[in-house]
């Protein structure tokens, strides 16, 4: 048994995991969306592939401590969704996105660590930067999510089709959630969603703030992680 996760515990740690991940990560960000508006896919399957990508995140980093929170999270995570497919009050499904979000972020810092350690740069380390980008705009749809869920509103659709869906906070929204979570981190701005209160303005912002200077931070910090090993 120890081998086994041993095993897992170098892949995961290895640059070629990042591949693996950026094929799930695209799958949720830009493939997900799309089976959910269209109800091809159960919500039982939307959070099995969420628990996947929490799942690899305890075997993201070799420190006891980390792997301790990640998998503690995790568990708290599988326990609470396993929960919400029974009768169970609405404030345990508040519970359950907190967690999430808190999760999300440790999964990020946990890849943001992969992506900078040591001064190796390669192609792995450039789609290491592309799958914390997409996390970053996953974090944003749950941040957005619990907005909803916590105050009754986030964003809302100005016109068409848009205007007629309502948003309640649940997975069927994930596809609102992340679609104005990218078009803020990418700033693009359609304009067919808009935040709808100070905190959602905000959170807007700093994504867009985010998707900015990401970039250059990263191309700045690769590009000195180069030069920092041909010395």
């Amino acid at each position: 048994m120890r081998k086994v996760i041993k095993r897992i515990t170098d892949y995961w740690l290895n640059d070629a995991s990042f591949v693996v991940l950026l094929v799930a990560l695209v799958f949720t960000v830009f493939v997900l969306p799309i089976l959910i508006d269209y109800e091809h896919v159960s919500m039982l399957f939307v959070n099995v592939v969420f628990m996947f990508l929490f799942f690899t995140g305890i075997w993201s980093s070799d420190n006891r401590f980390l792997v301790m929170l990640t998998t503690l999270l995790f568990f708290a995570q599988l326990v609470l969704r396993i929960l919400r497919f029974s009768e169970l009050p609405v404030e345990f499904y508040f519970l359950e996105r907190l967690v999430g979000l808190f999760n999300m972020i440790v999964f990020i810092f946990l890849n943001i660590r992969l992506l900078f350690r040591d001064y190796e740069i390669n192609l792995y380390r450039i789609i290491g930067a592309i799958n914390v980008y997409l996390l970053v705009a996953i974090l944003g749809a749950f941040a957005l999510e619990l907005i909803q869920i916590g105050i009754g509103s986030s964003i809302s659709g100005v016109g068409g089709q848009v205007a007629a869906k309502e948003l309640r906070g649940v997975d069927q929204d994930f596809s609102a959630y992340i679609y104005f979570s990218l078009v803020s981190l990418t700033t693009v701005g359609f304009g067919d969603y808009t935040p709808v209160n100070i905190m959602s303005k905000m959170l807007a912002v700093m994504l867009s703030t985010t998707g900015i200077l990401y970039p250059a931070v990263v191309i700045a910090k690769l590009i000195g992680s180069s030069n920092g090993e041909k010395r």
